[in-house]
């Protein structure tokens, strides 16, 4: 008998120990062919779509109003569609269209299964999907799942009924927690991440303001509801998710300390389910992350997210920008370079909260301050610039088309603010990160053209530089010099390079600290991109073994440069850019 129990427990210790090092080989044969297999092939770039895509953002509310009540909808959106097509933009990105008290812009949802009524109904929202659908659009949306608005029926009942199913939908405390003014999403405007709900005689938790109480995402019936709507909106042609506050939704929230566990598990959850719906739609993460945390986020093996902004790369691209030093910027590509073959960077210059610094040292965020924002109403939250691109470059041309140039040609997707393609402004009178979300400019008529009501959701920019008589759709169309036709060569000009989106790349040492130079390699194809970051022309001299005796052919202007054997010599002006194709 013990001969017998002895031989059963040797047997489970051996197939332990085999389980173990099978498990153990699986994942370093599986991490060995990620390093390997970095650059994808051409036989798999359609399934990657969002590594070719230029991705527009924008805000149904403020767009386009087709009945004229003040308030922008999707049938404007519909009649807009082919705007956006003929920038050359293939995603579009939509700010939350849901049922919202619209404390906080749409990001408090009151109903996750309806499109406020203001924005049109579900049917103007399935003729939006199927025009864009015609026009070959992918089309993303918000998915605001960290929390609700308080007004939602779910936190309604639960804070109303102790027993209420709904109760553990939300995080509680009996006891103020000692760490309920830390952490804040939005210091020096929000006081508090746990406050008092006098019906539900408790604490309860939130990470952004008290009106978004924070979602129990550990509770089980608090994910089956969360797949219940992403199924929802992906049955209505949905191609993907812009996941809010990502690092907020997968944390386990305590009563003590300021940082808290992660479930990335969650991800890799969420990401499963998404392409068990669709094989080739994406989630792309709001993630203000350090890069040794990139690989939690995206999934060691390429099995988190697909995508996500790139805020490291953005705040030290601001402070190159304001300053001219370019090593930052290339040490925080560098940082950020190492990602899955199937993942990628979304990258932005602005979008519709505030230009975030917050990983910048403070000598270096008080540099961008005193460049870009220098007044304190420009500022917001302790850390970050409340203004759209142009104005805070004193709508300098040359520097506005290098950091598009810029954008561009990094090693990302490229994400594109609404009206940015004009040189809009900013409207510093409206509160907070609102300054930065006011109506699309049409053309000079009433209220930019985008509605005939008296009284629009958002003021129009009437007065300065940026109003809309001088900013606006239809005088740029018609004006061949015009940022916005500039822009729409830039596209084209990105989407000529495949070797930006699916290739390797390398900074070249060109010997000048204001200077970025990215060579790139896929498909035996070779592109060099060169940027001027200072105001004083430069001469740039690159330096790789590898053009030894080759012709760059500048894909702007189509001259060619036969590059010598150990270096070639190349003049940019102030401010300056070059793309070279390498033949």
């Amino acid at each position: 008998m013990k001969k017998s129990a002895l031989f059963i427990v040797s047997a489970l210790v051996l197939v332990a120990i085999v389980l173990f090092i099978f498990q153990h080989q699986r994942k370093e044969i599986t991490e060995e062919k990620i390093n390997k297999e970095q650059v994808v092939s051409p036989d798999s770039t359609d399934e990657l779509w969002y590594k070719k895509s230029i991705i527009y953002t924008l805000d149904v509310e403020v767009f386009k109003d087709s009945d004229h009540d003040g308030t922008c909808d999707f049938k404007g959106l519909i009649s807009r569609l082919g705007y956006i097509d003929s920038l050359g933009a293939d995603a579009i990105w939509l700010s939350p269209f849901q049922p919202t008290p619209n404390k906080d812009d749409g990001y408090d949802v009151s109903d996750y299964y309806q499109v406020d009524k203001r924005l049109g109904t579900l049917d103007d929202f399935t003729a939006f999907m199927q025009r864009a659908k015609a026009l070959k659009m992918k089309v993303i949306m918000d998915l605001v799942v960290n929390h609700t608005s308080d007004q939602h029926p779910w936190f309604k009942e639960a804070r109303s009924n102790k027993n209420s199913p709904y109760r553990p939908w939300y995080v509680w405390s009996k006891e103020l927690p000692e760490n309920y003014n830390v952490g804040m999403v939005f210091p020096g405007v929000q006081k508090t991440i746990w406050s008092y709900d006098s019906v539900a005689n408790e604490f309860y938790y939130h990470r952004f303001y008290s009106f978004q109480p924070d979602l129990n995402s550990q509770y089980k019936p608090v994910r089956k509801e969360i797949k219940k709507i992403i199924k929802f909106w992906m049955d209505r042609g949905i191609n993907g998710f812009r996941l809010d506050g990502v690092p907020f939704f997968i944390e386990i929230p305590q009563k003590t300390g300021e940082k808290f566990e992660h479930q990335y598990e969650m991800l890799t959850d969420m990401r499963h389910y998404v392409n068990s719906l669709d094989k080739d739609a994406i989630i792309l993460g709001e993630a203000n992350v350090l890069p040794d945390e990139n690989k939690d986020f995206f999934g060691e093996h390429g099995d988190g997210m697909h995508m996500m902004f790139n805020f490291f790369v953005n705040q030290h691209l601001f402070y190159a920008l304001a300053t001219g030093k370019t090593d930052p910027l290339i040490n925080a590509l560098e940082r950020t370079k190492e990602i899955p073959k199937n993942a990628e960077w979304g990258q932005f210059l602005r979008n519709h909260d505030e230009v975030d610094l917050g990983r910048l040292s403070e000598k270096e965020r008080e540099e961008v301050y005193k460049k870009f924002g220098p007044e304190k109403n420009m500022q917001l939250y302790d850390r970050g610039i409340r203004r759209r691109l142009a104005p805070m470059m004193n709508n300098n041309k040359k520097q506005l088309q290098l950091a598009y140039s810029v954008l561009f040609s990094l090693p990302s997707t490229p994400v594109m603010r609404y009206g940015d393609e004009l040189g809009m402004g900013d409207d510093l009178r409206l509160k907070e990160r609102l300054s930065v979300r006011t109506p699309m400019q049409w053309n000079n008529t009433k209220n930019a053209g985008f509605t005939n009501n008296d009284k629009p959701v958002l003021p129009v920019i009437n007065t300065g530089a940026f109003r809309y008589a001088n900013i606006n759709v239809s005088d740029e169309q018609a004006d061949s010099s015009s940022f916005l036709n500039w822009t729409v060569k830039m596209v084209k000009l990105r989407k000529k390079c495949p070797e930006i989106s699916f290739g390797q790349w390398d900074i070249l040492d060109t010997g000048s600290e204001g200077i970025l130079a990215i060579h790139y390699q896929w498909n035996n194809q070779h592109v060099i991109t060169l940027h001027n970051f200072t105001e004083q022309k430069q001469e740039v001299t690159i330096r790789d073994k590898s053009l030894d005796n080759k012709t760059l052919r500048d894909m702007i202007t189509a001259e060619y440069i036969q590059h010598s054997r150990d270096r070639q010599t190349v003049s940019l002006e102030g401010y300056g850019y070059k793309w070279f194709r390498v033949q």
